[in-house]
């Protein structure tokens, strides 16, 4: 499953780039130098909460558990500089954003990156062909808090650096992503059972969050006050799941549109198929097209969404549905769109509810969900987790915002300007809710639909967001 047990032992070794590499202790440092940071490294010390200062580029930092990592300090840890140092990839997170959000700068600090062990090799970032791939980032000015995140989709570890990363970091917060360990469109092959490429994902969250906190500690010479949890899609199922799961690493979560799985449904198999059964004939027009279209609605894809259908069709739809049920249906025979989730044998349910949620979240919970995503359509996906959530008894511990025009990848506002708004204010006015409710005891406004404020333009839009 990409995860095994294996104790090596490691040392230190500066390069004359001024990074420093993990290597096994035979000697091998098994990967090339990025390329140098932009600027001198952060040697000057800077003020940091409560009168400490943090100062130096730290080489003895440990990552526990890694079986490599290469430490670098930067003047610029945000997408501002580390796109032209080498220290990000544009392509893990391009188009999950509106092309004008702006990006925040002045952020110095140190950058770990590196991997845990493992076995499966789908992650090509850094020439490692190395999955369990991670990133760290700690400012030199710290507010005490930790944000950690996985991947949306199945990218890699960069892939939240513009959504997420950025804008925690310039709020003084420590930030660390994993990509899960395991990536791309062959992510189910890494794995014995059915279920299990996914399952990884949580323990690899969870193995990612005790690491960062020990770092931070090691760093800033105490613990994070706070430690979040956040993720968009597949990363907010990882927020569920985590909270869900253990709540003991976390004071709260932001879900940003997590995937829903239950073995009941509703779930990706539930709601793809008749989507790729109607939709071409939907699109072919004639007679038939009118019912067709009352099946899209009844399949969870709302009314007034049909703009969105041919570009989801083209690149998300047919996709998404081969690469899940190869992960947890591999013996299926026939056509994905012919697919019946009802007639499939128990043994496919079992694997569902190995990764299935619950609903028993034990610590504060934040999920925003647009009403016009049509790749988990919001009917299908966080209205039932929210009830889930409220029949687990822990309706007190959520809050839930229906963004009204939001959809499913920033993006499209771009192509849709008319017609859509961005999630990325409404995550962060939910974040903000969440650092005043675990830390200052300020409930947030009770969960509604967020309606689409009337003759907003598209630059009012991305910068505010009123829950």
């Amino acid at each position: 499953m990409g995860l095994y047990n294996t104790f090596v032992t490691h040392t230190l070794r500066e390069s004359p780039a001024g990074h420093f590499t993990l290597a096994d202790d035979d000697g091998c440092v098994p990967a090339p130098e990025p390329p140098a940071p932009s600027g001198a490294a952060t040697a000057a010390a800077a003020a940091a909460p409560g009168g400490r200062t943090v100062s130096g580029c730290p080489a003895s930092l440990r990552v526990p558990g890694a079986a490599h990592q290469r430490v670098s300090c930067l003047d610029e840890l945000t997408t501002a500089g580390t796109v032209a140092s080498g220290h990000t990839d544009p392509a893990d997170w391009a188009g999950l954003t509106p092309k004008d959000l702006p990006t925040p700068s002045g952020v110095p600090g140190v950058q770990i990156d590196g991997y845990f062990p493992d076995t499966s090799a789908t992650n090509t970032n850094h020439g490692w062909m190395h999955d369990a791939q991670f990133v760290l980032r700690l400012p030199d000015r710290w507010n005490g808090g930790l944000v950690v995140s996985g991947t949306p989709g199945n990218r890699e570890q960069y892939a939240n650096d513009r959504a997420i990363g950025d804008w925690v970091l310039s709020r003084g917060y420590a930030f660390a992503a994993t990509d899960k360990g395991n990536t791309g469109t062959s992510f189910q092959r890494d794995g014995r059972r059915p279920g299990d490429a996914i399952a990884e994902w949580n323990t690899r969250l969870t193995q990612l969050t005790r690491a960062a906190r020990a770092v931070v500690a090691q760093r800033y010479h105490r613990p994070p006050a706070r430690t979040l949890a956040t993720g968009m899609s597949n990363g907010g199922y990882l927020v569920r799941w985590q909270l869900e799961n253990h709540p003991e690493l976390y004071d709260g979560g932001v879900d940003w549109e997590g995937t829903l799985w239950r073995a009941d449904g509703p779930h990706l198999f539930t709601f793809l198929p008749p989507a790729l059964r109607h939709y071409p004939v939907y699109a072919a027009g004639g007679p038939a097209a009118g019912a067709a279209r009352k099946a899209m609605h009844a399949a969870g894809y709302p009314a007034g969404s049909e703009f969105l259908w041919p570009y989801h069709h083209t690149y998300y739809w047919g996709l998404t549905q081969r690469i899940y049920r190869e992960e947890l249906d591999p013996g299926y025979p026939g056509a994905d769109a012919d697919y019946d989730w009802a007639a499939r044998p128990e043994r496919v349910r079992g694997a569902v509810d190995r990764i299935a949620l619950t609903g028993r979240i034990g610590k504060p919970l934040m999920t925003v969900h647009g009403t016009l995503d049509v790749l988990l359509p919001i009917t299908r996906d966080s209205d039932v987790y929210a009830r889930m959530v409220r029949e687990a008894g822990r309706g007190g511990l959520h809050r839930y915002y229906r963004v009204e025009g939001g959809t499913h990848t920033d993006a499209l506002v771009d192509a849709f300007p008319d017609r859509l708004r961005p999630l990325v204010p409404c995550h962060r006015s939910a974040f903000t809710a969440l650092e005043g409710w675990i830390g200052r005891g300020e409930r947030p406004p009770a969960g509604r639909t967020v309606p689409l404020p009337a003759g907003a333009g598209a630059a009012e839009l991305l910068v505010g967001c009123r829950l």
